[in-house]
Order: structure tokens, then C-alpha cells, then sequence
């Protein structure tokens, strides 16, 4: 006897296969049953079963992957009418059964089921998010450049052959980094190790062995992408870039190539689900058509289709995400490069300080570069990949039996179905305990995370798994947390009426098409096989309905002009004083009188000039001394006569003799 175990993808971080578990550990790993052996145990058990079925498929010439079969187990456990009993344990023939249907529907090359299952399977394990795949790049370049830089950091160099060696160690280190050119191409190696002994020269290296460890390292990365930034520059003024290809130019070629050809493969795949779903709908309405349809599996078709059209959408989504990226960068690169241009200029020597951060800033626009690049060649394979998954529409589906199916049926495209119920609207009043959400109530309404990837659940129940787009426009219903949309207003009001039964039925039908599980993303009621594309979304909380805010307004006072007459009177005895008092006034003189005081009274101003200095300067320097008058009268006094004789001497020296 051994316990069976349900099959479940780990919620670990994607990489690039490495450092991963083998592949079918992603959809082994955790037990749904009540275990009556270790965990350990079980596991090995699961493994046992899915290497015979692996062998098994080997004597009939197919390799398998163990993910893919590790899936297919899953896939026949859940299905009723296999007839596994969850709560037992399972015998010796329950895991003969088990193998034999895995194995016979493993090797069903003309299923579409088989391949929607490999393409979700395909999808899952080489789909990684943009964030998570540069984080993961530029580990892998790291860790293949390390040993080069720890044979840099480590050296004890002494002797000048020696110190060569190392040196061209450097420069084999800088072009491993940049990935600008090859390290064994003569010329890139002579352009690097110029443009390294320009900030760089080889004098320096005895300062260089001094630092620790995790200076030389941060010094090394410094120098890379100093180094980088000269080669682009020597690149965009014609005087260097051996082996720097000229990534804006593809970019902007290979860009637009690919978006044409996903889309290209988009439109292809909607015509077909688009001609499906018109077969079907009209075979949801005539039993006898639906019984004549049964043998071309037109419904297992339709879900492929529908699948390969999601992950294109998630693709071409990444994609416009990297062109809007490589826009900025680019518009950024050629603003740094012209920078530069002008800080140089015709200058023999330059501060390092001023042209160092934009090569620096140089080389680190230039890897995003590198990195969008990358990404994008990257989902481009991925989406040419998925092609082949497609392959069995035109053996099972020949021209002439769909154009022989669709005689008399109108097809109808999304967009076409939409409008065509885009005036029905539910009304709220007719559901009172339920509640329904609408564009002009809800701000978030477009972001709102809806069932089953947006197909009305009503349908799909009641057709026996027919897709067929919901219109938000109607009303979502939002019914234990999660919201739904319908294709009618009569979907909606059934079923609003019992939404439990129709949620359950999806569920039922899920398990007998596992496919469903990732294409309506079921993961809540499957949590057992979770897709690593929608892991992400598991955890986080669902988006709430913002139906509620809080608004303020301001009303000015009086927004028109005021019509209050400040001169009526209610009171009719004042009415009568005013009047009494203008007859009065008809009697009455005006006298003015003026005083002295007040006579030509008035404010007087004047303006006057401020006085300036002012000053002459003569040619020379001079002065004069002049003589002191000395005039002595004698004869004055001291006479008794009446006739007083004066006499005026004279005592003033000459000019001449002072």
C-alpha cells in the first residue's frame, strides 16, 4: 500500500533552472490526504510512479518530461469518473490504473487537452517575470565573471612578468563585464587596454595590491564601467568601438518585427476561438448538433485556443513594458553622450571629476540596454515556442469541416458580443442582499480581479463549458469577496439568484478538464496545482472596490453681484421723518465762511539740488610769505603845547628781505 499525495507546486522563486528541485518537485510536494507514512516516504512513492510511467512512455518511442507527467497524474487523481477515492489509500491496481491512464492519455498525440496541459506546463516553467528574470541574469553574469575576479583579488604579484599578467587579467576582466567584445580579439583587447591605462596605468598596480579585498573588488567594477564609458563614447565620435554592436539600430528593427509577429499569431488564434465558440453556442442550443460535434473534442480545442491567446497577451504585455523602457533608456544615453560631447570638447585634459560619473552613468544605461535586449529575445522564443502546442487544430479541424459547421452561423467577435448587450444594465434594487458594482460607482473598476478570467460563469455552466466573455459593463456582482462578470442581463440574474450551485458546477467541470484549472485560474479551489505565473497573485489580497471616498467643496459667499438696496425703509414713521426733513431742507441756505487761518492753505513743495563736493588740483605746489605792517606813531603824548606834531615811522621790512 502506498499514500497518495496530492501534487503541488512549491512556492519557491523561479529561476533559471538552477538551484532549483528536479521539475516534477514542482508539482510534488506537499499531501492533501491524511498520510499514514512520512512525507519523505509518500514523495519517493509519487516518484516511483511517475518513473514508470516515464519508462512506460519510453517503450512507445515518447520522452516525457517528469513535469509534464507529474502533472498528468494530478490531472487523472482529480477527474470523478476514473474512479479514485481521495479518503483510502491506493493498492497495487489502483496504481496499475493509474499509469495506464496517465500513459494512454500521454501518448494521444490528436488531443488538444494533451496540449493545452503541455503548453501551461511549457509556459510555467520557462515564464519568468521581468523583476525576477533581470535579478536572475545578472546573477548568472556574476557568478561566471567571479573566478576571474577572484584570481584578481588573490594575487600576490611580486615580479613585472607577473604584474603584467595580472594586468591583462584586468582587462580581460572589464570586457568579460561589459560584455563588449571578446577577450581573445586582438583589436578589442588593444582598444580596452588603451582606453584602461587612460584612468588606469599599470604603475598603479602595486597601490592596487595594497587594498582589501572588497575595495579591489569594488574598484574593479568601478574601473569596468569607467573603461565601458570610454569605448561608447570612442564609439558615437567614430574613433573606436571595436566589437560594440549598435544595439538602438537592431533594437529598433527587432522590436517592431516582433510585436508584428505576435501579434500576427494573436489575431490567428482569436479567429479561431471566435469560429469555435460560434459552432459551439449554436450546438448549446441544438441537442443533435451537440451529439454530432462530441467526436471532434471542438471544446478541448477552444480551450487551447484560448490559453495560447492568454499567454500571448502576457507576453506582448512584457514586451510593450521592455519598448517603453528602451525609449527612456536610449532618450537617456544620447542626453549623456551629448553631454559629454560639450564637457569634452576640443580639450586636451579634462577633471576626472567631471567626466568619470557620466561614463559611469554611460555603462550603466548602456547594460539596461543589454538587459531589455535580452529580455526581449527572450519572449520572443517563448512565444514562437508556444506555436507547436497548435499543431493538432488543423488535423482534427480541416478547412472544409469548419467552413461545413459554420454554414448558416454568424461569427461573432468579442468586441462584437459586447456591444451587442452593451444597453442592458442590472439593476441594483432587484437584489437586496446582493451587491453590484458599476464604472460610474466604483473608481478602480477596471483593476477589479475577476472569476474565472472574465467568462461569464453563468454560461459556462449551463452549456457544459462553453467560453464566453463577460461584460462589465452589465454589473459585476461581487459575492464572498470575489466578483464576476456576465455575457447578458439574464445570466446575471440567474445567476445572482443562486450563485453557490453555478460555482460549483465550474469546479466540477474543472476536474474533468485540468486545463481549466490555470486557463479560468481556479487556483483557490485547486490550490494543489498552482501555475508559478500566478503564484504571485495567491498572495497578494484582492483588490478591493473603492465605492466610497471622502469629498470637500467651497462655495463662495456670494457668487453674484449683491442686489441689496441699502435705502429701504420697512418702518413707515421713518419713511415719514426723511420726507419732513427733505421739505425742510427746500428752506434751507448753504453758508461757508473762511478764516485767516485758513486762508490759501496748502501743502507747498519744493525740490533743491544737494550740494556736491568739489575740488582743483593745480600743477604745483606754492606759497608766499608777506611782510607784517609795522607802522609806529610817535609824537602823540607827553606834550604841553597845543600844536601836537606826529610823526609816522615806518618800521615794515621789504618784500625782499623777509
Amino acid at each position: 500500500m502506498v499514500t497518495r499525495q496530492l501534487l503541488r507546486t512549491p512556492h519557491c522563486p523561479k529561476g533559471h533552472s538552477e538551484g532549483l528541485r528536479t521539475e516534477s518537485d514542482r508539482y510534488c510536494s506537499s499531501s492533501r490526504f491524511q498520510p499514514r507514512m512520512p512525507p519523505t516516504q509518500a514523495e519517493s512513492v509519487i516518484k516511483n510512479i511517475i518513473q514508470e510511467i516515464v519508462q512506460e512512455c519510453a517503450t512507445h518511442g515518447e520522452v516525457i518530461s517528469e513535469t509534464l507527467i507529474a502533472f498528468m497524474v494530478k490531472a487523472v487523481v482529480l477527474d470523478p469518473s476514473n474512479g479514485f477515492n481521495m479518503d483510502r489509500t491506493l493498492v497495487k491496481s489502483d496504481v496499475q490504473k493509474l499509469v495506464k491512464l496517465c500513459v494512454t492519455r500521454l501518448l494521444d498525440s490528436k488531443n488538444p487537452s494533451l496540449d493545452t496541459i503541455k503548453m501551461q506546463v511549457y509556459f510555467d516553467l520557462n515564464f519568468t517575470r521581468r523583476d525576477e528574470f533581470l535579478e536572475e541574469h545578472h546573477r548568472v553574469l556574476d557568478s561566471r565573471i567571479s573566478s576571474v575576479s577572484r584570481e584578481i583579488t588573490d594575487n600576490r604579484a611580486c615580479t613585472k612578468e607577473e604584474l603584467e599578467s595580472l594586468y591583462r587579467k584586468i582587462v580581460s576582466f572589464v570586457l568579460l563585464r561589459s560584455g563588449l567584445g571578446s577577450p581573445t580579439d586582438i583589436k578589442i583587447v588593444r582598444e580596452a587596454t588603451a582606453a584602461l591605462q587612460s584612468v588606469f596605468p599599470q604603475a598603479e598596480l602595486g597601490t592596487f595590491l595594497t587594498l582589501s579585498k572588497k575595495d579591489k573588488e569594488r574598484q574593479l567594477k568601478e574601473l569596468a564601467m569607467i573603461v565601458t564609458g570610454i569605448r561608447l563614447f570612442n564609439k558615437d565620435c567614430g574613433k573606436g568601438g571595436e566589437g560594440i554592436d549598435d544595439l538602438p539600430a537592431i533594437l529598433h528593427e527587432a522590436v517592431p518585427a516582433t510585436t508584428q509577429h505576435i501579434d500576427f499569431q494573436l489575431e490567428t488564434a482569436q479567429n479561431l476561438a471566435y469560429r469555435y465558440t460560434a459552432i459551439l453556442e449554436k450546438a448549446a442550443k441544438s441537442p443533435l448538433m451537440s451529439i454530432d460535434l462530441k467526436p471532434y473534442m471542438l471544446k478541448e480545442a477552444l480551450y487551447n485556443v484560448r490559453q495560447y491567446e492568454v499567454f500571448l497577451h502576457i507576453i506582448l504585455s512584457e514586451i510593450i513594458t521592455c519598448t517603453q523602457e528602451l525609449e527612456l533608456v536610449i532618450s537617456q544615453l544620447r542626453a549623456q553622450l551629448e553631454q559629454l560631447k560639450l564637457t569634452v570638447k576640443s580639450k586636451t585634459a579634462v577633471p576626472t571629476s567631471q567626466v568619470f560619473p557620466i561614463f559611469i552613468s554611460l555603462a550603466t544605461l548602456w547594460t539596461s540596454l543589454q538587459d531589455e535586449t535580452i529580455l526581449i529575445s527572450v519572449l520572443s522564443s517563448l512565444a514562437t515556442h508556444l506555436e507547436p502546442f497548435l499543431g493538432a487544430h488543423e488535423l482534427l479541424f480541416p478547412e472544409k469541416i469548419i467552413q461545413n459547421l459554420l454554414n448558416g452561423i454568424t461569427v461573432k467577435t468579442d468586441v462584437c458580443r459586447m456591444k451587442e448587450h452593451m444597453g442592458e444594465r442590472v439593476c441594483p434594487s432587484d437584489f437586496s442582499k446582493l451587491e453590484w458594482l458599476f464604472p460610474e460607482t466604483t473608481a478602480n473598476f477596471d483593476k477589479l480581479l475577476i472569476q474565472y478570467r472574465g467568462f461569464c460563469a453563468y454560461t459556462f455552466a449551463t452549456t457544459n463549458g462553453l467560453l464566453l466573455p463577460g461584460n462589465p459593463a452589465i454589473g459585476i456582482l461581487k459575492h464572498k469577496e470575489k466578483y464576476y462578470t456576465f455575457n447578458t442581463r439574464d445570466a446575471a440574474y440567474s445567476f445572482a439568484e443562486n450563485p453557490d450551485i453555478y460555482i460549483d458546477s465550474v469546479t466540477e467541470k474543472a476536474k474533468k478538464n485540468v486545463e481549466l484549472i490555470q486557463l479560468l485560474e481556479l487556483h483557490q479551489q485547486f490550490e494543489t496545482l498552482i501555475p508559478y505565473s500566478q503564484m504571485s497573485e495567491v498572495d497578494k489580497h484582492y483588490i478591493k472596490p473603492i465605492t466610497k471616498c471622502e469629498r470637500g467643496s467651497q462655495t463662495d459667499t456670494h457668487i453674484l453681484p449683491p442686489t441689496i438696496v441699502r435705502s429701504y425703509e420697512w418702518n413707515e414713521w421713518e419713511l415719514r421723518r426723511k420726507a419732513i426733513q427733505l421739505a425742510n431742507l427746500r428752506h434751507k441756505v448753504t453758508h461757508s465762511a473762511q478764516t485767516d487761518l485758513s486762508h490759501m492753505r496748502r501743502d507747498n513743495y519744493s525740490q533743491v539740488y544737494l550740494l556736491k563736493d568739489s575740488g582743483t588740483q593745480s600743477l604745483r605746489e606754492g606759497s608766499t610769505g608777506v611782510p607784517r605792517p609795522q607802522i609806529y606813531l610817535a609824537g602823540l603824548r607827553g606834550k604841553k603845547s597845543r600844536i601836537t606834531h606826529e610823526v609816522k615811522v615806518n618800521l615794515t621790512r621789504a618784500v625782499d628781505e623777509t
